[in-house]
């Protein structure tokens, strides 16, 4: 049989591109009277953009069924966010595409290792099924470290076999992060077998700190690319390695401005932006990577060297050789701006249709008829309360726009045997309680750096596992919180004086919540300003409590299991003799 024979469809569409780009059929739409910013050589070229179906047949004015005069205006690539958990923005994928799109993100390449972390192979499906068909690109590489380590209770667990069980997937590119370096460096049978099962394809890496010959093995392994950087000597030491460098700027975890000494005419070609982890009100407000391309220009940066970073560099480090460019052949992904420097995004076209003007969608996503079922199987404690083993203990510090923590001895507050939260020295309270398995397992220990006067918070997001983790000054209302986030079906609690102050529900594997995105970033306000009112002023209180609970990355962490030393890579005792 013939590929004619095969494919007839895709034959004729063919056809009909090939006959639109010659003028001989109409274009679908002209963006005429625009400034086209070209990728490949780094030049502002004066023409129109003619696109046929989802795709860009030419440039210059064809004859169109539809022509958009752009007075000037710019039109370049399609953004796209290198490394994002969608799912940390609290918006299943067809809200998130409705808060990324009108900023020009028009696709992204996403890690579900979160809802990997609770529902495994059928989390993952869950992401890819309800993002089929949507305006917004969402490719996925399938989630390396399920659980992230073996010092936390997951929900599920995801080897070698079910991870190659995705990779036929379209929209399936790679390997995500691969947070275990130690696993790579020692030689593990299951991490290698999970870089074996992906050779060829990208790998992608996640080493915060790692140098030397470590690094080198680790890039030796062939994984391609880095998030983790928080310096520029740590970039170029990656760069000069041949991985390519993803500058991140997330609510938690602000680095691109530290890296960018890192990006010149020699290194751009290797760098690309990710927003990793972002919560709603800052998509909307601020936005995805557009908020980074402008960052990155503030910061010096060649505008079009940021747009190319922002396009063209994704999409050949992925692969995605249809996308990144406005060119012929290339999918019809594109955004119009008037000023190349503060990049007010007006005019977005994704597949060719025009779905956003001036920060609006001219149409919602619509929702998946998808179910997911009840993540919450809890053996509560009778209390939080920490008996005290010693005056002295070790304090997890946190650190204003990281993700890295410090690692401190202090002297402890202990009432009646019971070692207890000092307010006044901002020594709180820090619980993870598992809620996948109902094993019993609380890890306690303390935290300081929140400032929090009174009360707890609580959240079912919990990186990477998604235990319940609680930041507490009393440990009732620790207590309180956590049962009130179990009772919504996840979501965040923030309780003083045994009373609910303030929640938002996150049904959705304890991590999502189906509601406009407007919706979700004034409810996730709305219990940010309370606890604003018991003392807190940490930028994204509960984006940094659940980064807490995350043992790969340095220095120490805490999970359902224990505390852990996470330059040792190993549990320590919470007190000191």
């Amino acid at each position: 049989m013939s590929i004619r024979e095969l494919h007839p469809g895709a034959a004729d569409e063919l056809g009909e591109v090939i006959r639109a780009a010659r003028g001989a059929v109409e274009a679908d739409l002209l963006l005429r009277g625009g400034r086209v910013v070209n990728v490949f050589t780094h030049e502002i070229v004066e023409t129109a953009v003619a696109l046929r179906g989802d795709r860009i047949v030419g440039l210059g004015n064809l004859p169109a069924r539809e022509v958009i005069d752009l007075d000037g205006r710019y039109v370049c690539p399609g953004l796209i966010d290198a490394h994002v958990h969608i799912e940390i923005s609290m918006l299943p994928p067809h809200r998130f595409a409705d808060a990324v799109l009108p900023h020009g993100v028009t696709s992204v390449v996403c890690d579900p290792h979160e809802i990997a972390n609770v529902l495994g192979l059928q989390g993952v499906r869950y992401m890819l099924d309800v993002s089929d068909g949507l305006d917004l690109s969402v490719f996925v590489m399938a989630p390396s470290c399920v659980p992230t380590s073996s010092m936390e209770t997951s929900g599920a667990a995801l080897g070698a076999e079910d991870l190659v069980a995705l990779a036929d997937h379209p929209r399936v590119l790679g390997l995500a992060e691969v947070m275990n370096f130690p696993g790579v460096l020692a030689g593990s049978d299951d991490v290698l077998d999970k870089l074996r099962g992906f050779a060829g394809r990208p790998l992608d890496g996640h080493v915060p700190g790692l140098t030397g010959p470590d690094l080198q093995a680790y890039a030796g392994a062939g994984i391609s690319s880095d998030h983790e950087s928080v310096t520029a000597e740590e970039a170029r030491e990656k760069l000069r390695l041949g991985m390519t460098v993803f500058l991140r700027e997330a609510s938690n975890a602000r680095n691109l401005i530290d890296l960018l000494p890192a990006v010149d005419q020699y290194t751009a070609r290797r760098c690309a932006f990710a927003t990793d982890d972002r919560v709603p009100g800052e998509l909307l407000r601020d936005g995805s990577i557009d908020s980074l391309v402008r960052l990155a220009i503030r910061g010096g940066l060649d505008p079009v060297t940021a747009i190319t970073m922002a396009t063209h560099n994704p999409a050949e480090h992925y692969g995605l050789r249809d996308r990144g460019a406005v060119a012929p052949g290339r999918r019809a992904d594109l955004f119009v701006t008037s000023d190349l420097r503060t990049l007010p995004v007006e005019l977005v076209v994704a597949g060719g249709r025009v779905i956003a003007r001036d920060g609006r969608r001219l149409r919602d996503s619509v929702a998946p008829a998808t179910t997911l079922p009840d993540t919450f199987h809890v053996a509560w404690p009778p209390d939080l309360r920490l008996r005290a083993g010693g005056r002295r203990a070790r304090v997890i510090g946190i650190v204003e726009d990281q993700l890295v923590t410090t690692s401190h001895v202090e002297e402890v507050r202990v009432e009646d045997g019971i070692a207890v939260a000092d307010p006044d020295r901002d020594m709180l309270r820090l619980s993870v309680i598992e809620r996948h398995h109902a094993t019993g397992n609380v890890g306690m220990g303390f935290v300081r750096g929140f400032g929090l006067r009174g009360g707890a918070m609580a959240s079912s997001v919990a990186n990477d596992c998604h235990n319940l983790i609680v930041v507490a000054v009393d440990d009732e209302d620790g207590l309180v919180a956590a049962r009130a986030v179990a009772d919504m079906g996840g979501g965040i609690a923030v309780v003083a004086g045994g009373k609910l102050r303030a929640a938002i529900a996150l049904p959705l594997a304890g991590l999502m919540a189906d509601r406009a995105p407007e919706v979700v970033a004034d409810e996730l306000d709305g219990v940010t300003a309370v606890v604003r009112q018991f003392g807190c002023e940490v930028p994204a209180p509960f984006m940094a409590m659940s980064f807490l609970a995350l043992p790969v990355i340095p220095h120490l962490k805490l999970t359902d299991r224990g505390l852990v030393d996470v330059d040792a890579f190993a549990f320590t005792n919470v007190f000191v003799e």
